[in-house]
């Protein structure tokens, strides 16, 4: 690769990262500061952010457009400190059929597909997906931001897909089972050091929780696998203080 190629590409690397960080403040604040109750949400390009159901019924109002969305939110209440939802967000709950939902249901939204029960709907425009995990202290909230298309490339989502919906998948709405085989086929990879998404939460709560030092080598590989597949950006913010603590990533946890 050409010199004048490879910085370009990494000054592109760079506003990425930029915007990451801002998407993260914004979104910290916002759910930091106002009661946000709901499981989904859409961020709009003009930084508007609507639950689920509001931003479906503005698509059906034709008040904005599915190319008007930009960052699809999941947003967690932690009930209880979990080790595994702390540090590695983008796993998910820890449940069958519910580990990994959030990029799935994003990434088919960005296709342009809907169903209600696992909270797709048309947002093409979509770019970012972000965890925001609320603690049960609730003096903090933590903001952790992935590029949709990087971690799809990363785990070969796209080619899981068409897989399962086959060429000739001529509509827009996908069923309940479609999804379903989507996200269990997903889950069932082992992507992080021959663990499933399920096999890896199992194995950090062990060694959190359990201190079993045993693991630390098995641990340390799925956080290089994670950091490899989502890259995320991460930010904490202080509720009380209303300041930042920039993470930048998982590679110092």
């Amino acid at each position: 690769m050409k010199i004048d190629e490879l910085l370009k590409r990494l000054e592109n690397v760079k506003i990425n990262e930029n915007e990451k960080r801002e998407i993260a403040e914004y979104i910290a604040q916002t759910f930091g500061n106002k009661r946000m109750q709901d499981l989904f949400y859409v961020m709009t390009k003009d930084r508007a952010i609507y639950d689920y159901d509001e931003y479906r019924d503005l698509l059906k109002s034709n008040k904005i457009s599915p190319n008007d969305a930009y960052v699809y939110v999941e947003n967690n209440h932690l009930s209880r400190y979990d080790p595994s939802s702390y540090f590695y967000p983008f796993f998910g709950q820890g449940m069958p059929l519910i580990a990994g939902i959030s990029l799935i249901a994003a990434y088919l939204s960005k296709l342009g597909f809907e169903n209600d029960i696992y909270y797709v709907v048309p947002a093409t425009g979509l770019r970012y997906l972000v965890v925001v995990s609320k603690f049960p202290d609730n003096n903090r909230i933590a903001v952790d931001v992935a590029d949709i298309d990087n971690v799809v490339f990363n785990s070969h989502l796209l080619t899981l897909i068409h897989g399962v919906l086959g060429a000739k998948h001529s509509t827009k709405h996908m069923t309940y089972d479609e999804v379903k085989e989507i996200i269990s086929q997903f889950i069932s990879q082992k992507f992080f050091a021959g663990h499933t998404f399920i096999e890896a939460q199992d194995i950090i709560r062990r060694y959190y929780e359990k201190n079993d030092t045993s693991l630390a080598k098995e641990v340390e590989a799925i956080k290089d696998a994670y950091n490899r597949i989502f890259q995320p950006f991460r930010i904490e913010y202080h509720l009380n203080t209303k300041q930042f603590q920039v993470s930048g990533n998982n590679e110092d946890r």
